[in-house]
């Protein structure tokens, strides 16, 4: 079925920017991109992008427009039921994360539009719970509109660099560079999400809270975010850099 999937995609390019369009907006409509894996299904068709069996600009585009419906769905949706959905039993489920939304929406509604999209749990209930608060317009567009034009090729980057890799020729990998590629992408990531924990210690609890205390994060944020720059950096020495740096800007700029 995979298999069949992938041919499918690769074989034709509508389906393709369907398929894009359809992930971005379920990912961003109202509570179903809680469940939905996303970001696994996007890194496999951001994997065509890189290896260049989609163009990355109709795949953006293409995001663009499945990121703004799913937004305006739920929006739309927040409005119009608000008082059925504040009783609805599954969404008590959420009801600390949406308290904490609408929270935010109250007090820096532009800036949480925006850089809600951007964080996974709270992407599909931002738009919701903006509905449910009556948020004019004027105020939910300008950053929704922003946060719909940069978030997709974010979310495709991951696949992209998995997709031009794959294309590094064989023969002059040396036989270690995509091993050392993705060792230095998870420390990169790894090093950026305790940063993140660092800065964001003590304004929130979640399931890692235990794990990574702030006392703890005070020291471990800072260093995880040395070692990612120093992993960043150490991989441009590596002999193949070049060759996969002219692949990745033959995707971005051909």
């Amino acid at each position: 079925m995979e298999a069949w999937v992938q041919h499918l995609f690769t074989q034709s390019l509508e389906w393709a920017l369907f398929a894009v369009a359809l992930v971005t907006f379920l990912e961003s409509l109202a509570l179903v991109g809680l469940l939905l894996p996303g970001t696994v299904l996007m890194a496999s068709l951001g994997a065509l992008v890189g290896s260049g069996q989609i163009g990355l600009y109709p795949a953006w585009a293409a995001g663009f427009a499945g990121c703004l419906i799913g937004d305006w769905v739920s929006y739309g949706i927040g409005w119009k039921f608000q008082g059925p959905l504040h009783r609805w039993k599954y969404l008590q489920k959420y009801k600390g994360l949406l308290d904490k939304t609408e929270h935010a929406l109250h007090q820096h509604s532009m800036f949480t539009i925006l850089v809600g999209r951007f964080v996974g749990p709270t992407r599909p209930l931002i738009p919701l719970a903006a509905g449910m608060l009556e948020l004019p317009v004027r105020k939910f567009l300008p950053p929704n509109l922003i946060g719909c034009l940069l978030w997709p090729p974010l979310y495709l980057l991951p696949g992209i660099l998995a997709g031009v890799a794959v294309d590094v020729p064989e023969a002059a990998q040396g036989g270690n560079f995509k091993w050392l590629l993705l060792t230095a992408a998870i420390v990169v990531w790894l090093g950026g999400w305790l940063g993140w924990r660092w800065w964001r210690s003590g304004k929130s609890q979640d399931w890692a809270t235990a794990w990574l205390p702030p006392e703890r994060l005070r020291w471990l944020g800072p260093l995880g975010l040395v070692i990612a720059i120093a992993a960043l950096v150490g991989i441009q020495f590596h002999p193949m850099m070049p060759i996969f740096r002219h692949l990745l800007w033959q995707v971005f700029f051909e």
